[in-house]
C-alpha cells in the first residue's frame, strides 16, 4: 500500500519529511533554500542592466537586444523536462548543486565572451545560466512546498518568492554600478562609441561575473555537505492507475493558465528589458543609462512590496478579484506609459511593478486548483509556460518597426488576456471534473 500523502487547502499534494514535521526540523533548510531563491532573482535581473549596455557593445537594433533575453527563456522550454528528469534520478540535493555548477559555468563563460568579445558567446553563457536556473526552479519550488507541513506550505513558498524579489530588487543597482558605472555608454548618454571604448566597456563585465560565480560555487559547496531533510516515501507521484482516466484538459483553469503564465511572461520581461533605454529617452527621463538603473531598482521593490500586499489582501479578497484588479490597473498605467511623455510616462511605467507582482504566483495556484492527483503534471505543463519570456522579441521588433514607447501596446494587450482569465478562464469546473470518463463501448 503507498504510504499516504497529505493533501493542503490548495490542492496540492504535499508529503510530510521524516523528521518530527515541527518548523525547527525544517528551518534551516528553508534559509538555505531562500539564498537560492534570492540568488536566481539576482542572476535574471542583471539582464535588465546587461541588455542596454551590450546594446551599446555591440551597436543592436532592439531586435537584437531583445533575441538576448529571449534565449534566456528558451532554456527554460528546452531544460525544464531533462530537469525533472535528472531530479527523479539524483535527488534534489544533488538536482540542487549541479543547477549551481551549471550556473556558475554560464558566469565564468561570460569572461571569455567579454574579451573577445562576441555577441554569440554572450548567448551561449546566458543559455547555460538559464538552464541552471530551470533546473533550480524545478527542484527548489516543490522541494520547499513538501519539506514541513501541508497545511503551511503556501506560507513558506510566499516567503521564499519574497527572497526572489529582493534579489531582483538588489540586481539592479549590483549591474549600474559594476558594469553601467564602470562603462561609457553606461554614463553618457547618446554618445558614438570607439573601437577601442566598446571593448573597454565589454570588459567591464568581467569582474561582476566573477564574483556571481564565486559566490554560486559557495553556494554549490555548502548544499552539497548540508543535510537536508529527508522526503517520507509519500513523496511520490500519484498511482498511474488513478490517474489514467483523468485528463488535464478537462480543467478550463489550467488550459487557459498556460497561456496566462506565457502572455505574461510577454507584459513583464518586456516591461524590464526594455525600461532602461525608455526612461534614458530625451522626452521620458533625459538619464543616463547608470542613473535610470536606479529607478529600475524602484520598478522591482515594487513587485516585493506588491508581493507582501497581495498575500496580505487575498486572504479576505479571494484571488480570481485581487487578479483582476491587478490587471485592470497594469494596462491602465501601461496605456499611459504608450501615451504619454515626461516624468508622467516614467512613473507609469515604474509603478507597473505593483500590479504585476501579484500576477505570476497567483495565475499559478488558480491554475493548478481543483487538479487533485493531476496537480504535478499541470505544475510541470505552467512552468513550461514560462518560456513565454523567449517571444519578447517581438516587443523588440515592434520598437524597431514602431518605436520604443508604441511598442508597450503590446503590453496592454497581454493585460486585457490576464483580466480575461481572472474573471472567466480562471475558474475551475466542479467536482464532476475529477470522475473518471464513461469508458467508449
Amino acid at each position: 500500500m503507498p504510504a499516504p500523502v497529505a493533501t493542503s487547502d490548495t490542492g496540492v499534494t504535499a508529503p510530510a519529511v521524516t523528521a518530527d514535521g515541527s518548523p525547527a526540523a525544517y528551518r534551516p533548510a528553508l534559509t538555505l533554500l531562500a539564498s537560492l531563491f534570492f540568488m536566481w532573482g539576482f542572476i535574471t535581473v542583471i539582464n535588465n542592466t546587461l541588455l542596454p549596455h551590450l546594446r551599446s557593445v555591440f551597436d543592436l537594433n532592439y531586435t537584437q537586444t531583445t533575441l538576448i533575453e529571449s534565449v534566456w527563456f528558451i532554456a527554460y522550454f528546452v531544460a525544464s523536462m531533462p530537469s525533472a528528469w535528472l531530479i527523479e534520478r539524483v535527488g534534489y540535493r544533488k538536482a540542487l548543486v549541479a543547477g549551481l555548477s551549471i550556473m556558475a559555468l554560464g558566469a565564468l563563460l561570460m569572461i571569455p565572451a567579454a574579451r573577445i568579445p562576441s555577441y554569440g558567446v554572450v548567448l551561449t553563457a546566458l543559455f547555460v545560466i538559464a538552464s541552471g536556473i530551470t533546473l533550480l526552479q524545478v527542484a527548489a519550488n516543490p522541494y520547499v512546498a513538501v519539506i514541513g507541513p501541508p497545511e503551511s506550505a503556501p506560507a513558506r513558498l510566499n516567503l521564499v518568492q519574497a527572497f526572489n524579489s529582493m534579489g531582483t530588487m538588489f540586481a539592479p543597482l549590483f549591474g549600474g554600478y559594476l558594469i553601467l558605472g564602470r562603462s561609457v555608454s553606461g554614463t553618457t548618454q547618446g554618445a558614438t562609441l570607439t573601437m577601442e571604448q566598446r571593448l573597454a566597456d565589454a570588459q567591464s563585465v568581467q569582474l561582476p561575473y566573477l564574483i556571481v560565480a564565486i559566490v554560486l560555487v559557495v553556494l554549490a559547496v555548502v548544499i552539497a555537505r548540508f543535510k537536508l531533510p529527508t522526503l517520507s516515501a509519500g513523496a511520490r507521484r500519484a498511482a498511474a492507475e488513478e490517474r489514467k482516466h483523468m485528463s488535464l484538459w478537462r480543467h478550463r483553469n489550467l488550459v487557459l493558465g498556460i497561456p496566462a503564465i506565457f502572455i505574461y511572461l510577454i507584459a513583464e520581461i518586456g516591461v524590464s528589458n526594455l525600461f532602461i533605454n525608455f526612461v534614458s529617452a530625451p522626452e521620458i527621463g533625459n538619464l543616463t543609462h547608470e542613473q535610470a538603473s536606479r529607478y529600475l531598482f524602484l520598478l522591482w521593490g515594487g513587485m516585493m512590496v506588491g508581493r507582501f500586499v497581495g498575500s496580505f489582501v487575498m486572504r479576505r479578497i479571494p484571488a480570481e478579484k485581487v487578479l483582476a484588479a491587478a490587471a485592470i490597473g497594469a494596462a491602465a498605467v501601461m496605456l499611459v506609459a504608450a501615451t504619454a511623455t515626461g516624468s508622467t510616462a516614467m512613473w507609469a511605467l515604474i509603478s507597473v511593478g505593483l500590479f504585476h507582482s501579484i500576477m505570476f504566483p497567483t495565475i499559478f495556484t488558480l491554475g493548478i486548483r481543483g487538479l487533485g492527483p493531476l496537480t504535478e503534471e499541470g505544475s510541470g505543463l505552467l512552468i513550461m509556460a514560462i518560456a513565454g519570456g523567449a517571444l519578447v522579441i517581438v516587443q523588440g521588433w515592434l520598437a524597431d518597426q514602431y518605436g520604443l514607447q508604441a511598442s508597450f501596446f503590446l503590453t496592454v494587450i497581454c493585460e486585457l488576456y490576464i483580466l480575461f482569465y481572472a474573471l472567466w478562464g480562471s475558474r475551475a469546473l466542479g467536482p464532476e471534473a475529477h470522475a473518471a470518463p464513461t469508458p467508449a463501448q
